[in-house]
């Protein structure tokens, strides 16, 4: 019987050419590659019940106890990154699904949080979209001013390793650098070179940029909501590259449009891709949206699907390996 293989979530049609499948092929699987994703349970079923094996992107499709009790035929789960809070692993190991996983390239993130902050600070996409445009009537130079980094305030939220990276380099910029999180200690600020904000308020009021940096759990859920974006000076910008309900979609598109803060810059969304009707594509200059590619690059995704593939052989095989439990 062949064994039957999925791809999922490959937004951008590259996990078979940018890895060599050869090993998986010649093994004798049958490989489908799916480019969408789907939301409904049911008609996620009725696409994956066939295989046993699922390839998937770290968090895009969620796999819950509920879908993978409706999948009998999965033996084997590989996702990118060692760590993904969208499958239930727990469900995963009872239901004798194992579960692997690959390395993450960490800096992929950081490079993005900085295109994204110096992004929205100089205006680069409303600029260059006016230079670009061959109409005598568009003005050279228009739109709101540049905000300068050198001497202002980044507060972070979350210091873990993409903190402790953004941190490096906002002092090559000449910024002052605080943060705070709910685990945080001053002296694990103090070690970093960090100062260390006694509260997510006093950050908040604090910073010209705040940029958040913690995993999303029951607790990291609307931790920045109306009444935080109301802590925020008016010229001051968001940066969310975590997750989309650390910030409170509703209370952040209010905060914009009325003023409240200057800017947000998101790679993150409550749901994704983000639909063709949310608010957060209607702002114009005052938001910097990209579509959760913080992570996506050439040496990231090459070593996702280099290990996805190993993953696949080294489970055949009767050893896996980076088992996640």
């Amino acid at each position: 019987m062949t064994l039957k293989l999925a791809i999922l979530d490959d937004y951008q049609s590259v996990a078979l050419n940018i890895a060599d499948w050869t090993p998986v092929i010649d093994a004798g699987l049958d490989i489908t590659v799916f480019n969408d994703t789907i939301q409904d349970e049911d008609a996620l079923v009725t696409r994956l019940e066939p295989f046993t094996i699922l390839c998937i992107m770290r968090e895009r499709t969620p796999f819950s106890e509920s879908l993978l009790r409706r999948l009998p035929n999965l033996k084997l789960l590989v996702t990118t990154g060692m760590r993904n809070f969208a499958v239930n692993i727990e469900a995963a190991t009872s239901l004798g699904i194992t579960v692997v996983g690959t390395q993450v390239l960490a800096w992929s993130t950081t490079e993005h949080i900085w295109a994204l902050i110096l992004g929205i600070a100089r205006n680069i996409v409303p600029d260059a979209t006016r230079t670009a445009t061959p109409d005598a009537s568009v003005p050279w130079q228009a739109g709101r001013l540049a905000t300068g980094l050198y001497g202002k305030t980044i507060g972070l939220i979350g210091l873990g390793r993409l903190g402790v990276s953004v941190a490096t380099i906002a002092k090559a910029f000449g910024m002052r650098v605080t943060a705070w999180s709910q685990n945080l200690t001053a002296e694990k600020a103090t070690e970093v070179g960090v100062e260390y904000a006694g509260s997510k308020e006093e950050l908040l009021m604090d910073s010209d940029f705040v940029s958040l940096h913690v995993v999303l759990s029951p607790r990291s859920v609307d931790l920045i909501s109306e009444a935080e974006l109301k802590l925020m000076k008016k010229t001051a910008f968001l940066i969310n590259t975590s997750r989309g309900p650390i910030v409170n979609e509703k209370a952040l598109v209010a905060a914009l449009r009325d003023g409240t803060i200057a800017g947000a810059a998101l790679d993150v969304y409550d749901i994704e891709p983000l639909p063709p009707n949310s608010e957060l594509r209607t702002l114009g200059d005052r938001v910097l949206i990209t579509p959760h590619t913080a992570y996506v690059t050439d040496d990231t995704y090459k070593t996702f699907f280099e290990e996805t593939v190993e993953d696949i052989v080294q489970w055949l095989a009767g050893e896996p390996v980076r088992v996640i439990n």
